[in-house]
């Protein structure tokens, strides 16, 4: 197997197919701006600190999702199951953003967020920080409250193809 030694000519699709190769677990942020609940499949998640407890996720500067979050601060991350493909499809842009929450199992939390009953996990967040960098928004969150499922068998993408985990 080569490995490609490319110039900046080529970085960004070399970049893109080495990103591929990291499986990423699927999650799907929603956040409520006091006038309508909206979400997306997110893979780029991930923990920053256990004191205090917080999170980062990373949007795209141009998603409904991004301005929301930079405009209230509370948001939450629901873990997906190898059992949410179509959920996950859903709140990626294959069904209109106002039809999203009718596939699986949604319900509003005592914060007001809507979450996932059937997720591995959820994960209530306030932001503390925004940080813009390139076409994206890194938005840490200190986590106020979690419910986490007794069964993992998360829902991971690598390749542009959902996968599951196998113990090694």
């Amino acid at each position: 197997m080569a490995v490609s030694d490319q110039t900046d000519d080529g970085v960004d699709a070399q970049f893109r197919m080495a990103m591929r190769k990291f499986p990423a677990t699927v999650t799907v942020v929603t956040a409520n701006d006091g006038i309508r609940d909206h979400g997306m499949t997110v893979t780029a998640v991930t923990s920053v600190s256990m004191s205090p407890p917080s999170l980062m996720v990373c949007l795209n500067n141009r998603t409904l999702l991004h301005e929301m979050l930079l405009n209230q601060a509370r948001f939450s991350v629901n873990v997906l199951n190898q059992e949410h493909t179509e959920t996950s499809d859903a709140f990626s842009g294959v069904v209109p953003a106002e039809e999203r929450f009718n596939t699986g199992d949604w319900v509003r939390d005592p914060s007001g967020m809507m979450v996932l009953k059937s997720a591995l996990s959820n994960i209530i967040c306030r932001r503390t920080v925004a940080l813009p960098y390139g076409t994206h928004t890194i938005f840490v969150g200190e986590v106020s409250h979690v419910r986490v499922d007794e069964i993992t068998h998360p829902l991971l993408y690598a390749e542009a193809a959902y996968c599951v985990s196998h113990p090694a």
